[in-house]
């Protein structure tokens, strides 16, 4: 399984309307890819906020899939853009070793 991270900044009213827009746009689409295994949207507030996405894949090909054929391309739609002070405009992947549940 590989972890796909990705990381942006955010006024605390930002990352609230963030969280609304991954809710109700971001996770339908993951939902409905082939090859996605989860997802999770991490938070640390401060006066700014840090946000980070970890989506989780099957194969590098269920990524291309989603994201298309620059694996490292950050997939940020304008509703999200808009909300955000900073966002990272590429990801990180990182092979899963080991989880709690197998």
């Amino acid at each position: 399984m590989i972890a796909r991270i990705w990381c942006a900044t955010a006024t605390p009213e930002g990352a609230d309307a963030y969280e609304r827009h991954f809710v109700r746009s971001v996770l339908p689409a993951l939902r409905g890819a082939g090859g996605h295994r989860g997802a999770y949207l991490l938070r640390r507030d401060g006066s700014h906020v840090e946000i980070q996405v970890v989506t989780l894949w099957e194969s590098p090909e269920a990524i291309r899939d989603f994201a298309g054929p620059d694996l490292t391309a950050a997939v940020v739609e304008p509703e999200a853009r808009a909300v955000l002070i900073d966002y990272d405009t590429t990801v990180t992947h990182h092979t899963v070793v080991a989880t709690a549940d197998g």
